[in-house]
């Protein structure tokens, strides 16, 4: 990725004449490197949206749910940053939170650091978290591990520090009586996932938000309920430039690269994490995000309609 930028780079026109010109090229070029390895990678972004949902209990309805994902704990990550997103987190005033995978890049060296620097974000319903690909140790769809019980390590840590970790299993929450099923799965790499475990036993009339690292998951529900699945893994690319796009991300990647996405009955949202792989960012910044439930058009026209007065003969 940090070639093909460099590469993208050097394309950008150079000047042929008075040197004042080639000065002003090479200043423009270097700012460009300097804003993406220096300033982006930790300029976090908010983004709040509004989901609507299929038979959305009145107890739950204006929830403020908050995601972040892909921390990515390491020498290129600081605790002072993960600070920084907790902090803005519970500015949000969230009602659940939900960490969707990838808390470190690689090895056990930073598992319990960035287990206590989330141990301090706390919800009314909870904080909720799954796994990724990278805590599981596994880089690629082939499902290789380097570290075979990092992801335990991982699992273990959150734990200890009070997030509740979903590991192929649904958590319903519950207000005033009524229940929103909050669903976890397993990475899609780590040939562990599990959706049968997963969706076993659910009432196929009770809304439910689904948490799956890789977005790509959405694709092998075969049916089963999902009214919003939050992912992240893709980091949105991490590098998107002008008329190229997103450099990182193969053909499958860009499907669900980054934001909102229908997917038959579903909405899929996928957050470009908060942490990167590679300290470089372009057009790509970190993120926390706001989802905000609402009953879907429907239901509220059937609401509308109920609460009609009568027709006066």
């Amino acid at each position: 990725m940090i070639r093909h930028m460099w590469n993208w780079l050097r394309q950008q026109p150079v000047p042929t004449t008075r040197p004042h010109n080639w000065a002003r090229w090479v200043g423009r070029n270097w700012a460009h490197w300097t804003y993406a390895t220096r300033i982006e990678p930790h300029w976090l972004e908010l983004n709040r949206y509004t989901v609507p949902i299929r038979g959305l209990p009145p107890a739950f309805r204006n929830l403020h749910l908050v995601q972040m994902s892909d921390f990515h704990a390491g020498h290129h990550v600081p605790s002072a940053f993960l600070h920084e997103a907790v902090d803005l987190t519970h500015a949000q005033k969230p009602d659940v939170i939900v960490l969707t995978g990838d808390f470190i890049h690689k090895g056990y060296q930073h598992v319990e650091r960035v287990a206590k620097d989330l141990s301090r974000l706390h919800a009314p319903m909870g904080v909720f978290a799954v796994l990724g690909n990278h805590d599981f140790s596994v880089r690629n769809a082939l499902g290789m591990r380097r570290y075979r019980d990092l992801h335990q390590a991982v699992a273990d840590s959150l734990t200890q520090h009070g997030i509740r970790l979903l590991r192929n299993e649904t958590h319903p929450l519950e207000r005033d009586g009524q229940k929103l099923y909050l669903t976890g799965i397993d990475d899609l790499w780590s040939r562990m996932m599990d959706l049968d475990r997963s969706f076993d036993g659910l009432c196929p009339n009770t809304p439910r938000v689904v948490l799956a690292h890789n977005p790509l998951t959405i694709e092998m529900l075969n049916g089963r309920r999902c009214d919003l699945m939050l992912s992240g893994h893709t980091h949105g690319g991490q590098v998107k430039l002008p008329g190229i796009g997103r450099l990182a991300l193969g053909p499958k990647g860009r499907r669900f690269a980054a934001g909102m996405y229908r997917v038959g009955d579903s909405v899929l949202y996928v957050n470009k994490g908060v942490g990167c792989g590679l300290r470089i960012r372009y057009g790509v910044r970190p993120e926390v995000a706001v989802l905000t439930l609402a009953p879907s058009a429907p239901d509220m026209q059937a609401e509308s309609e109920a609460v009609k007065p009568p027709v006066q003969a």
